[in-house]
């Protein structure tokens, strides 16, 4: 995996600080691969609390990483109680790696 300590650490606070203490987060596609460089960081966030509004949590998790990473490209996924099954989720849960 290709990140910092300082910034799982990071995404994890932002995890809880947005999501609550039992939030889930994984990093997938490039950045969970040690072999390569650059790349965008792809996060899948998970809860099994169903959110009221989806959009507004999207936009506070994309907030708080650019001001915790600084401006880079971050791809947010969000998965709540109530989000219906998907293969982009599908994918990003099995080739993940749980933060």
């Amino acid at each position: 995996m290709r990140l910092t300590t300082d910034q799982v650490q990071a995404i994890r606070q932002t995890a809880q600080r947005v999501l609550g203490v039992g939030a889930r987060v994984s990093v997938f596609g490039s950045r969970a691969m040690d072999s390569g460089k650059g790349g965008d960081i792809d996060l899948l966030f998970e809860t099994d609390a169903l959110l009221e509004n989806r959009a507004k949590v999207l936009c506070q998790l994309q907030g708080a990483l650019t001001l915790a990473l600084g401006e880079r490209k971050i791809d947010v996924l969000l998965r709540d109680a109530n989000t219906p099954p998907a293969p982009v989720f599908e994918i990003a849960k099995r080739t993940g790696i749980l933060l």
